[in-house]
């Protein structure tokens, strides 16, 4: 019931199409003020990237925020932002290696990548945790600490699965993995059958905002 909600949302909300670049960006405008942006590789179908913007109580519109695609500079921050807790005793690691967390999703699952971390695998600590509704990274060296959500399973109101999550680790970077659950998988099938059904212009349409 939680998945059908979140879906009606989906579908009452003003949506706006651009198709520029390789690339199929949606706008959309949620009946609280709310928007959120997303861009889909023509040819693939694979989501690049997810934004969010809010209006503050004063009316002012607040700045985007990545929730999937890479981090950037600027007017545009990511949701995870505020809560990476690299260990301050290792100054030298974060002053010229900081770690930079993003997500990149794939067809079936939900992954985030942190480049410059040059621990070994079995140093790395992947874990759920269940009163949280998060996942924890942490490194038995103590120099890395990470808890972040699936926002896709806070809107959907799903349970974590300790057996959908996985990792990885080469070239300096962590691969964790979250298998998406059937839930998901068609929810994300029946938007994209809609978003393909709406008209999109071929230029720099400014009301997509997208930009």
């Amino acid at each position: 019931m939680a998945v059908q909600s979140w879906s009606d949302i989906l579908k009452s909300s003003k949506k706006t199409a651009l198709i520029h670049d390789g690339k199929r960006k949606i706008h959309y405008l949620f009946t609280d003020g709310k928007e959120m942006a997303e861009e889909y590789d023509l040819k693939t179908d694979e989501l690049l990237v997810r934004k969010w913007r809010h209006k503050s109580t004063l009316g002012v519109q607040g700045l985007w925020l990545v929730e999937v695609g890479e981090p950037l500079a600027g007017p545009v921050a990511s949701l995870e932002s505020d809560m990476i807790k690299e260990n301050s005793s290792n100054f030298v690691f974060i002053l010229f290696a900081q770690p930079i967390f993003m997500r990149k999703d794939t067809k079936t699952s939900f992954q985030w990548r942190i480049r410059n971390l040059s621990y070994p695998k079995d140093v790395f600590s992947v874990s759920v945790d269940h009163s949280e509704r998060c996942i924890i990274i942490k490194t038995s060296n103590k120099k890395y600490y990470k808890k972040f959500s699936i926002p896709d399973l806070d809107r959907s109101q799903l349970p974590l699965d300790n057996s959908a999550l996985s990792f990885t680790h080469a070239n300096n970077t962590l691969i964790v993995s979250y298998e998406k659950p059937k839930e998901i998988l068609t929810l994300e099938q029946e938007l994209l059958k809609e978003l393909k059904k709406l008209k999109g212009s071929a230029d720099g349409d400014v009301d997509c905002k997208t930009q």
